[in-house]
C-alpha cells in the first residue's frame, strides 16, 4: 500500500512539474493550431496534444534542434534537412524544418493526405476522443496507450476549447485557404426522377446500386456505353460493385483546390483508384508526375494531383 501511495505521489509531482511547460506550449502555439484547424480540418486540440506529447512540450532534442514537434520521419518523398536519432530502430531519419510553423503545417498535411487517416475527417470536428483513438488505430504511434495519453492531456488542459473558440485570431489568408480546402467534394449536384446525382471536383457521378451495370447507367443517363467507360477510364465492361462511383462526364485534368497531393499507404490502392476518388484524369496525373504506364504505387509514394 505504501508503495502505491509513493508511486501516485511521484506521478502527481511529475504532472505538476510538467504544467508550466505545458502551459507555455499552449500559450505559444494555440493560435497556430487553430489556424491549422481552419486550413486543414485537424482539430486544434489534437494538434496541441500531439505536439505536447511528441515534443515534450517543445523541449525534446528533435523539437529544439530540428523544430520537428510531431516526430515526422523523412520517408522517401522528403527533400529537406534531415536529423538522425534512435527511435523504433537505430539512427532513424527525421525531418528538419526551418521554422516551427512548417512542422505544424506538415503535420496537418501528413494526416490529411495519408490514405490511412482519411476516415478521421468524417468525424465531428469536436470529437477529440474519436480522433485520438482513430490515430492510434491507424498506426500513428506504436504506444498502446497513445490515445489515452492524448485524451488525458486534452481534458487536463481543456484543449477542447480551441476546437470551437472563435476569439483566437486567424489570418485572412488562412481563412480563405480553409474555405477552399473544405469544399464539399460530394455535394449533391441535382435530383433526377429516379436518383440523386452528385459531383466530385465539379464532375457529376452516381453511386452504383445493387444489380446495376455500366450499360444500364449509360442508358438511364442518355449516354453511350463507350462514353461511360471512357469517363471512368475503363477499357472493357466489368461487374459493378454496390456503392462504386461512376462518372457521367469526363474527369478534370487536376484535382480541386486544396487537394495538392496524395500519399499512398500499404493498402494496395492503384493510381486509378486515387484518380477516381478525386475526379482527375489518370493520363493527366501520369503526365504531371512523369509516371510510366506500368507504374505500381509503393507505400510512402507521393504524387501531385494539381
Amino acid at each position: 500500500m505504501k508503495r502505491i501511495v509513493l508511486l501516485l505521489a511521484a506521478l502527481l509531482l511529475c504532472v505538476a512539474a510538467d504544467r508550466p511547460a505545458y502551459d507555455r506550449y499552449i500559450a505559444t502555439y494555440s493560435s497556430l493550431a487553430v489556424s491549422e484547424m481552419h486550413r486543414s480540418g485537424v482539430p486544434a486540440s489534437i494538434t496541441l496534444a500531439q505536439g505536447i506529447l511528441e515534443s515534450n512540450a517543445g523541449q525534446s532534442t528533435l523539437a529544439v534542434q530540428a523544430r520537428n514537434h510531431f516526430g515526422i520521419k523523412c520517408h522517401n518523398d522528403w527533400r529537406g534537412g534531415k536529423f538522425y536519432q534512435d527511435d523504433d530502430a537505430k539512427n532513424e531519419c527525421f525531418r528538419v524544418y526551418r521554422q516551427v510553423d512548417e512542422s505544424f503545417r506538415d503535420h496537418s498535411d501528413f494526416l490529411r493526405f495519408q490514405n490511412r487517416y482519411k476516415s478521421l475527417f468524417d468525424l465531428d470536428p469536436t470529437d477529440y476522443k474519436g480522433w485520438a483513438r482513430g490515430l492510434r488505430k491507424a498506426g500513428y504511434a506504436t504506444d498502446p496507450q497513445y490515445a489515452d495519453k492524448l485524451i488525458r492531456i486534452i481534458e487536463e488542459y481543456e484543449l477542447f476549447r480551441f476546437d470551437t473558440d472563435q476569439q483566437i485570431p486567424v489570418s485572412p489568408a488562412a481563412i480563405e485557404e480553409a474555405r477552399v480546402l473544405k469544399v464539399q467534394y460530394k455535394e449533391e449536384y441535382r435530383f433526377a426522377l429516379t436518383r440523386s446525382i452528385y459531383e466530385h471536383n465539379g464532375v457529376p457521378f452516381v453511386y452504383a446500386i445493387e444489380g446495376e451495370t455500366f450499360e444500364s447507367i449509360a442508358r438511364d443517363n442518355h449516354l453511350f456505353l463507350r462514353e461511360i467507360l471512357a469517363y471512368n477510364e475503363l477499357s472493357a465492361v466489368r461487374p459493378l460493385v454496390k456503392g462504386e462511383v461512376v462518372y457521367l462526364h469526363a474527369k478534370k485534368n487536376k484535382a480541386a483546390p486544396g487537394i495538392d497531393k496524395y500519399v499512398f499507404s500499404e493498402d494496395g490502392e492503384s493510381l486509378r483508384d486515387v484518380c477516381q476518388r478525386y475526379a482527375v484524369k489518370l493520363s493527366a496525373v501520369r503526365r504531371m508526375n512523369k509516371l510510366p504506364k506500368n507504374y505500381v504505387p509503393a507505400e510512402g509514394d507521393t504524387i501531385r494531383l494539381r
